[in-house]
């Protein structure tokens, strides 16, 4: 547990409403039908990719709304890293069923592409008319969100991260509205997942419970959810990387991945998701890579300029048994940013951007990318278009 100095630090004012009913457990999606007729559904849109066809869960989904008595259709093309085009198809095929449930069935494109698609059909206007935060003026169609990844934590989240298709800018378009009514975790959908899928959306989980912990809008809350996030996803995540079928290790990750979600609502990221999306979008490296390839780095940035961070850090550690209970902070801290190194390597992914194929040449302007990022602001050191570039430095060498 946190000490009573750093539960004292994270007191701060907060308005904690949570907007979306989460329903865990192996099976749970044969209840999808069941809980769509709760919310009043009668004409259901599917939203999702063709692996998660491909995989089978569309047609347990559909098999189940129907069995429910409701009119389904499918939405299967959403892509990867989904942009203003695949909001618009997916807003043409919600137009076509005259949908009034949407269900997001897959990883955090597909539940991005529902909130997208959901903000149009209801709201009308572009995408841009949405980013930032609470700019829908009208009431938006009920989602069931349903994760078939342990990653993004989107089922618990109000956002949509869009990026335009001609300028590749990430948007984010933040309302109460786009919140999924329902969050439906169903473990036995994870196991599908491709081994990088798997090790890519758990990067991303580990690096949300750890940045959600020490932003400078943290608050005892989003403090609960992100050190049980963060415990849940370091034990579980060697072992879906091991043996994939662990059923209790994909739970494990599914459940954390949902909670470090619900911290992001709470407090937002920092700076090691500023560095990622240009990363993403210029070198085309996945998101859960760009992440926990910088993570380290800014780990030992924000200790060594913020006491608050470092104890948060340390007792992360602590608590989830990489150090023990009396090892000092500085060493704690040190294991913390370790471990994210050696999950990465485990994962079979490079630990430098050198060998991640970025260039040195680009550094300064992923820099002054970083620095304009929207998460930026909430790190908790203030990190300037200067210390974004030594931060890219140091992960292009693999410095410590």
């Amino acid at each position: 547990m946190m000490s009573d100095a750093l539960d004292s630090a994270c007191i701060g004012p907060f308005d904690h409403q949570p907007r979306t009913r989460l329903v865990f457990g192996e099976g749970t999606l044969d209840r999808l039908g069941e809980l769509t007729r709760e919310l009043g559904g009668r004409r259901v849109l599917i939203v999702t990719d063709a692996g998660i066809v491909k995989a089978g869960h569309v047609e347990r989904a559909r098999s189940s709304l129907e069995a429910a008595g409701l009119t389904t259709a499918v939405f299967d093309a959403v892509r990867e890293n989904p942009t203003t085009l695949d909001v618009a198809r997916c807003v043409a095929a919600l137009r076509e069923h005259s949908t009034d449930t949407i269900v997001g069935l897959g990883g955090g494109s597909s539940m991005d592409t529902a909130k997208g698609g959901n903000f149009l059909f209801t709201n009308g206007g572009e995408m841009r008319d949405y980013w930032g935060v609470g700019k829908a003026t009208r009431p938006m169609l009920p989602l069931i969100a349903v994760p078939t990844t342990a990653g993004t934590g989107s089922e618990c989240q109000c956002a949509a991260l869009i990026a335009d298709e001609q300028t590749h800018q990430k948007m984010a378009c933040l309302d109460p509205k786009a919140a999924a009514r329902v969050a439906l975790l169903d473990p036995t959908l994870t196991v599908s997942q491709p081994p990088r899928v798997t090790a890519c959306t758990g990067l991303d989980a580990i690096t949300h419970a750890v940045e959600t912990a020490v932003t400078r809008r943290r608050n005892p809350i989003s403090a609960m959810y992100s050190r049980e996030a963060f415990r849940r996803l370091v034990a579980a995540f060697p072992r879906v990387l091991a043996a994939p079928g662990d059923l209790p290790a994909r739970a494990g990750m599914q459940l954390g991945a949902a909670f470090a979600g619900t911290a992001i609502e709470n407090s937002m990221l920092g700076a090691a998701h500023s560095c990622a999306n240009p990363l993403t979008a210029r070198f085309d490296l996945t998101h859960g890579h760009a992440v926990a390839v910088m993570l380290p780095h800014v780990i030992r940035f924000n200790a060594a300029g913020d006491a608050t961070a470092s104890a948060i850090y340390a007792e992360l550690s602590r608590a989830a048994g990489l150090v023990s209970a009396d090892v000092p902070e500085a060493a704690a801290v040190s294991a913390l940013a370790e471990t994210i190194e050696r999950f990465l390597v485990g994962a079979g992914f490079a630990r430098t951007l050198e060998a991640s194929g970025v260039e040195r040449a680009r550094l300064p302007a992923l820099a002054a990318e970083a620095a304009r990022q929207w998460t930026a602001q909430f790190n908790p050191r203030p990190v300037t278009e200067a210390d974004f570039a030594a931060l890219f430095a140091a992960a292009y060498e693999g410095g410590g």
